[in-house]
Order: structure tokens, then sequence, then C-alpha cells
């Protein structure tokens, strides 16, 4: 994992616990694990819609840019997710390395037979 996104986990579990008014993750954190996930889906909205912008102007370097911003908006509010229920990163890593080599069409269908 990167140290990036290691750092970035480590700051947002930090943050739990600091003031919501000089805190954007504690602000987060105090609306509580709804709003954080409201949040999340919010911005993986957003990013759903620059991906169909860049897609009709793929040329755009304006869109690739919004797309790529709308990106990190939405990994990091992901991280806040996984935070708010401490889950480390690793861990979702360790199941996508788990899943290299299988086709995707088997291991959906494997999920499914196991739900």
């Amino acid at each position: 994992m990167s140290d990036v996104l290691k750092s970035l986990y480590q700051t947002i579990q930090e943050r739990k616990t600091a003031d919501p008014e000089n805190s954007y993750v504690a602000k987060l954190y105090a609306r509580g694990p709804a709003k954080i996930a409201q949040k999340l889906g919010e911005e993986a909205v957003e990013m759903v819609i620059e991906a169909i912008r860049l897609a009709e102007k793929p040329s755009s370097a304006k869109r690739r840019e919004a797309l790529k911003d709308e990106a990190a908006d939405l990994l990091f509010h992901y991280l806040v997710v996984l935070g708010q229920n401490d889950i480390k990163p690793e861990e979702i890593l360790a199941i996508l390395e788990s899943r290299m080599g299988t086709s995707g069409l088997e291991e959906k269908q494997n999920r499914s037979a196991n739900q």
C-alpha cells in the first residue's frame, strides 16, 4: 500500500477524536455512520458523472482533471468509511490480492453462492 494512503488513513483515524470545529474528518464522524456513508455515495455519483463527461470528450484535459479530483475525493471518503468501522485498507488489499488470478465472473459467482 502506498505511503500516502497509509498516512492519510492514520490521519483520518487520529481525527476521530478531534474538535469538529477544526477538522472536516471529525465533523464527518460527529454526524454519524449514516452521514459518512451518504457522503461516500455522493462522491461516487460525482465521479460517475465526471467519467461520463470524460467519455463524451475524451481529449478534454479539463474533464480528465475533474475525474482525477473526484477520484481523490472518493478515495478519501472511502478511507473515512473504513476508519469509521476500524477496517484497515490493508484488509481490503488482502481480499483483492486473494482474488487475483480468478476470473471476475467466477469470483462473483462464488461470492453469490456463499451469501
